[in-house]
């Protein structure tokens, strides 16, 4: 997958599923082994830390990745996009990442304490949505507890309006990219609606199909 002009891509998942779907897509066109795609555990953390250390990696073996792409499933904001349909996140922000008090939930960056967003490389999020023109461009957030109420998907919205879906591990990635030096995108396939948990209405087979189909496209 030498796309955009980037000759060596890391595509990061969190579990195996997504990196199934992410290899048949890339598989379909015989992509060149410039294409790695490693499935690093569930949420900022643990993503964060195995990409850094993939990053490293390749760089102290002369073969440095030019541009980092977190892809997977996620969930969407009703009205925003769709079950089966796909974001381009124009920025990966760690929504639950803050302080909360008598008067609500306060973020790092309105505390002074640093940024919780990371916007995806231009050039690269320019690309993404040129070969994906069906795809929702929008902030993704980045959470650790997915979430669950309409309570909570309102809250979610009046603190980050224009968000258009959630997932666990971008900000992670994001972070590592950036320190790396290396170009940053995230890709989500959307498995259910942000609301009441209803795992029975979850449509994952079908955004795993979506999340291959991207990467075809790709």
């Amino acid at each position: 997958m030498a796309f955009a002009g980037y000759r060596r891509v890391l595509v990061i998942t969190a579990v195996d599923a997504e990196r199934a779907a992410v290899l048949s897509g890339v598989h379909d066109h015989k992509s060149p082994p410039t294409t790695t795609v490693a499935a690093v555990g569930i949420g900022a953390a643990a993503a964060a830390a195995t990409t850094a250390r993939l990053l490293a990696l390749a760089e102290a073996g002369g073969a440095a990745y030019e541009a980092v792409i977190c892809a997977g499933i996620g969930g969407g904001f009703a009205d925003r996009v769709g079950v089966g349909g796909l974001v381009i996140a124009s920025t990966s922000i760690a929504a639950d990442l803050g302080a909360a008090d008598l008067d609500g939930f306060r973020s790092l960056d309105e505390l002074g304490l640093g940024s919780t967003r990371v916007d995806a490389d231009p050039v690269l999020l320019a690309a993404l949505g040129s070969a994906l023109p069906g795809a929702v461009t929008g902030p993704v957030l980045t959470v650790g507890t997915v979430t669950g109420t309409d309570a909570a998907a309102d809250a979610m919205l009046i603190r980050h309006p224009d968000a258009v879906a959630e997932a666990m591990e971008g900000h992670g990635v994001g972070l590592a990219a950036a320190a790396a030096g290396a170009a940053f995108g995230e890709l989500r396939a959307i498995s259910n609606q942000i609301g009441p948990r209803d795992r029975a209405a979850w449509r994952v087979p079908e955004a795993l199909r979506t999340l291959a189909g991207a990467f075809a496209a790709l």
